[in-house]
């Protein structure tokens, strides 16, 4: 490389950086949504339809990033509220953006903090098609309990057995020269997973990750 070429490059490195390789991931956002509710602020939830992707599961509203709809996360995150809660954007007011989260399963989640203004929850027109029903918890609750942790254990497997049970590489590690470890699973890697209970509610995964991170950040954590 020529001196005038690093001076391109330079030129081209991001002012903030990014997540290398997001483009691979299934890229969504969410709005970490806060309602008043007699003078303390609420998280609002949604729990899942039947009929979509992770059927009653318990969420922030969000969905999936739209390059031909969406001009960033933001937009996408506000977009999905609108259609799921039935509200408009000028109903919505954004704080600001919170901590990407990168899943273990190939999800990456744009997550930004707003509030919701209505009066209550009763004055959503909730898009039934996609939530089967909204519910509200303080965040003092979040403050006053602490998530239990539990992990899983992650392995990287170089191929896996199709229908028919015929070995299929993905990876040819062996082919490629590479050390003999690779040529089976490895990794072994343990990732935590928080979970809140609330009543008989679990919350988990990515919503309880975003909630402990709001709470950390009131903390000054």
């Amino acid at each position: 490389m020529e001196e005038f070429e690093l001076e391109k490059l330079a030129k081209k490195l991001p002012l903030a950086a990014g997540i290398n390789g997001k483009e691979e991931y299934f890229n969504s956002a969410v709005l970490v949504l806060l309602i008043l509710v007699n003078g303390q602020y609420h998280f609002v939830f949604e729990k899942r339809a039947a009929s979509i992707r992770q059927a009653g599961e318990i969420c922030f509203p969000g969905g999936k990033f739209d390059a031909e709809r969406d001009k960033n996360f933001r937009e996408t995150a506000i977009r999905e509220t609108e259609e799921e809660l039935g509200i408009t954007a000028d109903q919505i007011k954004v704080i600001g953006p919170l901590d990407t989260v990168i899943s273990t399963t190939g999800t990456s989640v744009d997550a930004f903090l707003g509030i919701l203004d209505v009066e209550g929850i009763e004055d959503l027109r909730i898009n039934f098609s996609e939530v089967e029903r909204i519910f509200t918890v303080p965040v003092s609750y979040f403050e006053n309990n602490e998530p239990e942790v539990y992990q899983v254990v992650l392995e990287v497997h170089p191929s896996h057995f199709n229908q028919a049970g015929e070995e299929v590489v993905t990876f040819p590690a062996k082919e490629l020269g590479l050390p003999e470890r690779y040529h089976k699973p490895w990794g072994n890697v343990k990732s935590n997973i928080f979970v809140y209970k609330v009543g008989d509610v679990a919350i988990w995964g990515i919503t309880a990750r975003l909630i402990r991170d709001v709470v950390r950040k009131i903390r000054g954590i």
